[in-house]
């Protein structure tokens, strides 16, 4: 087979280096936003943060200052004239004869004076750090002391011990070959009344029992409770208390005070010593209802306000073909480039945030149960844009509102049809379900069949698997487990 030309025509799609800068700006989050643009900032010399604010600020700052120290002037030439008596009134306060200003403190002292965020937890103090400080502080012996630190490493998140007393044994160095198990069991047993109580645990029943032996002079009917918590932890687990007021031969006022009383002790006693600090969301887009309408706005400290250094841009020569020429063309170009991707994302998620707002302004006034249907095909037809777009623009970008920080894609939900010839959300339906179960009789906790009656009552058909489905969504038990004494 001979080689031969041919010459054909077609169409094909085609991405420009342009085009996909904006696309990856579009799915960026807005922290990932910000180490895009401070990149841009350091390797193009073209671009520049704006400053005027900055100059406005200080413009502002310089004239609050004059009035300040006029009226300080003003003020101590009044006092310099005699204005203050020698004696005061009885009882008086210097409030009641002067007018003093109220002391006002700036952000920047609240800052300077370590004041900030004082509910913060800033420990990163872990639970094995804290338990290895009581063991210094314990008198061990230097086989004990080894011991320990094999337990304590061994010690979960959660407070329990993860290995068997045989594991601990084998983890020892060869100078502790001769340690026995009832030493290993000695040694855990005082790590156990380590704070917090009942840590080191092999299982629940023994947490328990540890807690309630320390409580034990502060607590009635602590026979009852020892033999509940050793004997029947499991038949209490499954809610079958019948079997339980017949073993114990208590009364249901008697097992219903057993059972708060057991609520009081911690099932995870590590819980409370986390090392995680807590990572606070920024919204991307703001609302707020202005004369009967939702109005949005960007949040402006997503991302610092650039532009392009005119200062260098003015030293182009447009005929010049020089390396220095040909650089600063090429990185104006590039700069202008990023300038209009990052107008293009602030443009397109604030027509997307905008078009999902007015679909779902019902449940920004009445709440989850007023959540329409809503998917990405829907937005898209409103912004005419492709749906892959509206994923990118919806995914980890938020909104704030009146009533919370909500991602954007927590607005879309899929929909069940209603006798009426409507349509229902998924999203208000979980909130009927969790208003139902909220309102239900402990004793008589409702079923998903129940349930899925009730709404049919209400002419949204679910089926009880759905049900089922969006009950352990919402991180509801079965019935079952939702029984109460009380």
């Amino acid at each position: 087979m001979k080689a031969s030309l041919q010459l054909r025509v077609g169409q094909s799609l085609s991405m420009t280096p342009q085009l996909q800068q904006a696309i990856r700006l579009l799915q960026l989050s807005s922290l990932e936003l910000q180490a895009e643009i401070q990149e841009a900032l350091e390797t193009n010399p073209l671009l520049e943060v704006e400053e005027d604010f900055e100059h406005d600020s200080d413009a502002s700052t310089t004239q609050e200052n004059k009035e300040i120290a006029e009226a300080v002037t003003q003020d101590d030439m009044h006092l310099d004239n005699g204005t203050i008596p020698d004696e005061l009134p009885t009882d008086s306060q210097w409030e009641d004869t002067f007018d003093t200003p109220p002391a006002t403190t700036t952000t920047s002292q609240v800052i300077d004076s370590g004041m900030e965020r004082e509910n913060e937890d800033n420990s990163s103090e872990s639970l094995q750090e804290h338990l290895l400080w009581q063991m210094r502080l314990t008198h061990f012996s230097h086989a004990e002391r080894a011991i320990a630190t094999i337990i304590i490493d061994s010690i979960e998140d959660d407070g329990y011990l993860k290995g068997t007393l045989e594991d601990i044994q084998l983890s020892l160095d060869s100078e502790f070959d001769e340690i026995e198990l009832d030493e290993i069991e000695a040694v855990l047993h005082r790590i156990q009344h380590f704070d917090p109580v009942g840590v080191a645990a092999r299982d629940l029943r023994e947490c328990l029992l540890i807690q309630l032996k320390l409580y034990e002079s502060d607590i009635d009917n602590i026979e009852l409770l020892t033999e509940l918590i050793d004997k029947h932890l499991d038949t209490l687990a499954k809610r079958d208390y019948a079997q339980i007021k017949r073993s114990l031969k208590v009364s249901d006022d008697q097992l219903t005070e057993l059972v708060r009383t057991i609520q009081l002790l911690n099932p995870r006693p590590g819980s409370h010593i986390q090392v995680d600090k807590t990572e606070y969301i920024v919204p991307d887009v703001y609302t707020k209802k202005i004369n009967g309408k939702w109005q949005l706005s960007l949040n402006p400290d997503n991302a610092p306000r650039i532009q392009v250094a005119e200062h260098y841009a003015q030293l182009i020569k447009r005929a010049d073909n020089s390396a220095d020429n040909t650089y600063l063309k090429n990185n104006l170009q590039e700069a202008r480039w990023f300038l209009k991707s990052l107008q293009s994302r602030n443009e397109t998620l604030l027509k997307v945030a905008e078009a999902i707002i007015n679909r779902q302004a019902n449940f920004l006034d009445f709440g989850d149960e007023a959540m329409k249907p809503l998917v990405l095909a829907d937005i898209a037809e409103i912004v005419e844009m492709h749906e892959s777009t509206i994923s990118r623009v919806t995914t980890r970008k938020y909104l704030h509102t009146p009533r919370g920080i909500y991602e954007l894609k927590f607005f879309f939900s899929s929909h069940v049809s209603t006798d009426s010839g409507g349509e229902c959300s998924a999203t208000a339906i979980r909130a009927i379900i969790r208003k139902l179960v909220a309102a239900e009789n402990p004793r008589k906790p409702l079923s998903d069949s129940k349930i899925a009656d009730i709404l049919g009552d209400q002419g949204i058909n679910v089926a009880r698997r759905t049900i089922a489905k969006y009950r352990e969504t919402l991180a509801i038990p079965p019935s079952n487990e939702r029984k109460r004494l009380v």
